[in-house]
């Protein structure tokens, strides 16, 4: 068992199962989430048979990548093992001041967008809170680390009970106490899962959209059948978006798909009652696909049209697509299935 992924409560039970005083709960929260040491041995401010005894029951948890790429613009994409003993990937992205991390929620996704590679992959099972964690505890990089996104393999709110405790660690006082506004947490939109984000986290959303018209958001994103735009846009519309707490949508600008003036008059109807920010992404060919990707003329016009009609957008500058690290290229059959 790790002790990776564990709040406070659960350590407190871990110190008293191995006859430890309460105390050594926070000494262990202490060497694990602040210090972020890999073996039980270094928590040298507890006792060597108390140490002894956490050995026969727990490890950190912690496990290094087993594989690296960087790309010509900097970006590094990591293979990380999971307890499961499967695979995932998960991004880092400097840009200046600013380094984000793409992490992964599961092993493959269920959700079946056509244009995505890890749709493509099936799902292999869900990552633990501790799979989560690893990904930023394991990271070379991970003291440079500015902001985390739940944007790579997975769909967070298919794995909420394991987001959410991800999340409660990162933010927690004895955890890496980051402030949530620099967590977003990206879904599809499976609205049980967006009602009970919105309700025990303050963490960003961010919601992947890619066609404002429902049946023809259904074929290219299946999910679209059984939680539909129609229901949450109107939930999300109740929130109040207004303070620090930010919601965007993530739009992929498909070629004669979804890149028209209706599609963007649309957008402009649905987004309007939104204090929100939309992100046009650059489609990253995959293989066999008749998807393709709109102009950098047609993406501007876009863009221009929805900012002159009173709704945020931007387009989001593309990395490390030469590594197969950009949005909708991870996938990690190959791998697992090598195993």
């Amino acid at each position: 068992m790790f002790l990776l992924g564990k709040n406070m409560e659960e350590l407190r039970e871990v110190a008293r199962q191995a006859g430890l005083p309460a105390f050594a709960a926070k000494q262990m929260a202490q060497w694990v989430y602040e210090r972020g040491v890999a073996d039980i041995d270094e928590m040298t401010n507890i006792s060597k048979a108390g140490r002894q005894n956490l050995k026969e029951h727990y490890q950190v948890g912690r496990m290094a990548p087993t594989f690296s790429q960087t790309s010509v613009d900097g970006t590094k994409k990591y293979l990380f093992p999971t307890a499961s003993g499967h695979h995932v990937e998960c991004v880092y992205i400097p840009d200046g001041e600013r380094a984000t991390l793409c992490v992964s929620s599961q092993v493959g996704c269920k959700m079946g967008c056509a244009f995505c590679m890890t749709g493509r992959q099936g799902f292999d099972g869900q990552l633990t809170a501790a799979d989560i964690l690893n990904q930023i505890y394991s990271l070379p990089e991970r003291d440079t680390l500015t902001n985390i996104v739940f944007m790579g393999q997975g769909e967070p709110f298919d794995n909420l009970d394991a987001v959410l405790r991800a999340t409660e660690l990162l933010t927690a006082d004895y955890g890496l106490a980051w402030s949530p506004r620099r967590i977003t947490v990206s879904t599809v939109g499976l609205r049980k899962g967006m009602e009970r984000f919105l309700r025990e986290s303050q963490c960003h959303l961010a919601v992947s959209l890619h066609n404002p018209f429902p049946m023809q958001r259904a074929e290219m994103m299946p999910a679209e059948r059984a939680w539909s735009l129609t229901e949450f846009l109107p939930m999300l519309a109740q929130e109040d978006w207004s303070h620090q707490r930010r919601l965007s949508f993530e739009y992929i600008v498909f070629q004669g798909l979804n890149d028209t003036k209706a599609h963007a008059r649309e957008l402009v109807r649905l987004l309007s009652p939104l204090h929100c920010r939309v992100n046009l992404i650059r489609f990253h060919t995959i293989p066999d696909t008749p998807f393709r990707g709109a102009s950098e003329e047609t993406m501007v016009e876009m863009r221009d049209y929805l900012t002159h009609h009173g709704v945020t957008a931007t387009i989001r500058a593309s990395r490390g697509e030469d590594i197969m690290a950009a949005c909708g290229l991870l996938n990690t059959a190959k791998t697992n299935n090598e195993i």
